[in-house]
């Protein structure tokens, strides 16, 4: 499977950004998907997944009620929608995809290349 993330910029604190992650080389309705973000010198963090049904979608604490994930089947991408952003959103932001859905990035098998965010003050 290859993810290609992209929708990552500058905005300022408060403004919105979608991402989008693009999947190819293998059925993507059968995969569950996830988002997380790192800063450097810190672990990856997770942010929010959707099943492959989209009936269950997690989000982190930090996020909850600001970002949004879902997902198009027949597009095979998986969105994120970031609103009310602030700057200890900024991070190098990674889709994920894999069987399971889980909070911690080492139970994630595939990755994209990440796509940076910057919130600026």
């Amino acid at each position: 499977v290859q993810l290609q993330a992209s929708g990552g910029g500058l905005v300022q604190a408060g403004g919105s950004l979608r991402l989008s992650c693009a999947a190819s080389g293998r059925t993507f309705s059968s995969l569950n998907m996830g988002w997380f973000r790192q800063v450097p010198g810190k672990e990856r963090e997770f942010v929010a997944a959707i099943n492959w049904i989209a009936g269950s979608t997690p989000y982190a604490d930090s996020v909850k009620g600001r970002f949004t994930i879902s997902r198009d089947n027949a597009k095979n991408t998986v969105y994120l929608q970031m609103n009310s952003l602030q700057p200890e959103d900024t991070a190098v932001y990674y889709c994920a995809a894999g069987p399971l859905i889980t909070t911690a990035a080492r139970g994630w098998k595939y990755w994209g290349q990440g796509t940076l965010v910057t919130v600026s003050s």
